[in-house]
């Protein structure tokens, strides 16, 4: 094992793309069982490519861009087992001029989903993690997950909660079971309150409650909002707005690749009112605050 530590020339990228899935593994296996791949490939209308770790860094890297990667551990949800968090770290730190790990854990494992979570930061130097409460079935305003919470904030690394609606289970029966009300933005801000020194990426255009992100954003300041998971000629009025001027500074450029990829992403961006004197920051260097990179 080999700790991550980034060696990423930020002069010599042009974006760092901080939402990008890792969906399959160096021994094949998925992310998500079948039923829910099928299902995907059917509501994107069209069959995903699914590349491992190297096959992503190797992307990213043609395209001088960095990338955080990440799983999403729903092993009590799903019924199946996640992909490793350590081996992405691990694949992370091979790649440590273009990738960025962050690790995932099932918070309804509770405690051992805490001491998890210390070590992968600890001893494997992730700097983040990633969580789905819609996927993992859980409501992330519970104070069950407070213990969870405190050790991400004493070991300085990010959240980053899928908000919005999902394209996970859409379609299936029941949708599978997932609730989107879990996905909410509101429900983040008792979080973002009792944990002011962790800072939270509330991820994608929350649709249908994008009010409900720019009021959580505006309010507190630890948190920040990716622009990943739609194209952007589809973004809110209102999130153009608030990106253009006063969450200029806490707006992250990501794709949620491989379901959307950064040349769509970045194509479809130029065709909008989005102010090209707010795209360094947007693109690059934002995240690279947040992140601590660059020294």
């Amino acid at each position: 094992m080999t700790r991550y530590e980034p060696a990423i020339d930020l002069d010599a990228i042009e974006a760092i793309d901080v939402h990008v899935h890792i969906e399959v593994d160096a021994h094949g296996h998925s992310s998500l069982p079948p039923d829910l791949v099928e299902a995907a490939s059917k509501y994107f209308s069209a069959g995903i490519d699914r590349p491992d770790l190297d096959t992503v860094a190797d992307y990213y890297r043609a395209r001088r861009m960095a990338a955080v990667v990440f799983t999403v551990d729903a092993q009590t949800q799903l019924q199946h087992a996640a992909l490793s968090s350590e081996e992405i770290a691990d694949g992370a730190a091979r790649n440590n001029d273009v990738l960025i790990p962050f690790g995932s854990v099932d918070p309804r494992k509770g405690f051992a989903a805490v001491e998890r979570a210390r070590v992968l930061a600890a001893e494997h130097g992730v700097k983040g993690f990633k969580f789905h409460p819609t996927v993992q079935g859980f409501d992330p305003s519970d104070e069950a997950y407070y213990p969870l919470y405190e050790a991400l904030q004493e070991a300085g690394v990010v959240a980053l909660f899928h908000t919005g609606q999902t394209g996970i289970g859409a379609g299936m029966r029941g949708g599978r079971g997932f609730k989107l009300a879990l996905s909410n933005p509101i429900l983040l801000d008792g979080v973002a309150a009792d944990f002011p020194d962790l800072q939270i990426i509330m991820a994608h255009p929350s649709v249908p409650w994008q009010d409900e992100a720019l009021s959580v954003a505006t309010h507190k300041h630890n948190t920040w909002i990716d622009l990943s998971g739609w194209s952007p000629k589809y973004f809110p009025d209102q999130l153009v707005r608030a990106a253009n001027s006063y969450l200029k500074r806490r707006i992250l450029f990501g794709s949620d690749f491989p379901l959307l990829t950064p040349d769509r992403w970045i194509a479809d961006a130029e065709k909008t009112t989005l102010k090209a004197e707010v795209m360094p920051g947007i693109m690059k260097d934002n995240a690279a605050r947040l992140l601590g990179l660059g020294g």
